[in-house]
């Protein structure tokens, strides 16, 4: 490899399993500069000639890890014909796995495909849950699939990642007494929306908990029974007014409260 080595990195996802594999690999080779660029989310043709266009102009070597297998093929027959060198760390394991089990994708039309597009929409899910996580970008709330609505400590976060595991787009939005709730929140279908509550012995305990681990004191205002109490009964008398869906997180874990949330929510 030259001093100047480019090597970019093209993936039908977020390409994170790519740059570890090219990144275990330069650890062999310290002594000399890579630059890679991660190009994400490369599903049609069109993207495929632009990566390669711009790879063309660093004379890169092109690592990907793209599922479609035409897809795959046009990057393998794109790079020969540009001259490029490139790796597909992808389909010699897929054709690998396929001769193993006895059994080629080939053998059911449109198995792939729907693997493919649910593997999408999970990546899809995952990346806006974090983004809507906490309230963050309100303004895209109507694009949710699902909108937690709770006070602090009452598993929106977690339930959140855990349904975007499960391909659903998920946005979640604490309620702080003193604080209005944002306006798009009531612009938001509430057939969508799901609030949380949770017994307030329980509630206790975690922040208590949650306190501790960051070294802080465990009897502040925070972990207060009597705050808490007050903080459920101005949630409660919030959630009343509205027609969402009420669910108790207490001692439940965050499989089951989220197979509730969806069954009550007419998702499952």
């Amino acid at each position: 490899m030259s001093a100047s080595q480019v090597i970019y990195l093209l993936s039908d996802a977020t390409g994170e399993t790519a740059e570890k594999m090219v990144l275990a690999a330069l650890t062999q080779f310290r002594d000399k500069p890579v630059r890679l660029t991660r190009i994400n989310n490369v599903r049609t043709k069109n993207q495929v000639y632009e990566a390669l266009d711009q790879a063309l102009g660093h004379s890169a070597l092109v690592v990907y890890t793209i599922v479609n297998r035409e897809l795959a093929q046009l990057v393998h027959d794109e790079c020969d014909g540009l001259g490029l060198v490139s790796m597909d760390l992808l389909t010699p394991l897929l054709l690998k796995v396929a001769h193993i089990l006895g059994r080629s994708p080939k053998e059911t039309p449109g198995l792939l495909h729907g693997v493919d597009e649910a593997y999408f929409r999970r990546i899809e899910a995952i990346e806006f849950t974090v983004k809507h996580d906490d309230g963050q970008e309100p303004r895209n709330l109507y694009l949710a699939d699902i909108v937690l609505v709770g006070i602090s400590r009452t598993s929106k976060t977690p339930l959140s990642i855990y349904l975007a595991h499960r391909g659903w787009k998920v946005a979640n939005v604490p309620l702080i007494k003193g604080i209005d709730l944002p306006s798009q929140l009531f612009e938001v279908d509430p057939k969508k929306i799901a609030a949380l509550v949770i017994d307030p012995q329980r509630l206790v305990e975690v922040r208590a908990a949650r306190l501790r681990n960051l070294g802080q004191d465990p009897r502040a205002a925070y972990a207060d029974y009597e705050e808490i109490e007050e903080e459920l009964k101005h949630a409660k008398k919030l959630f009343r007014h509205h027609p969402w869906v009420v669910i108790d997180v207490s001692s439940k874990a965050v499989e089951e409260t989220a197979n509730e949330v969806l069954v009550r929510l007419g998702l499952q």
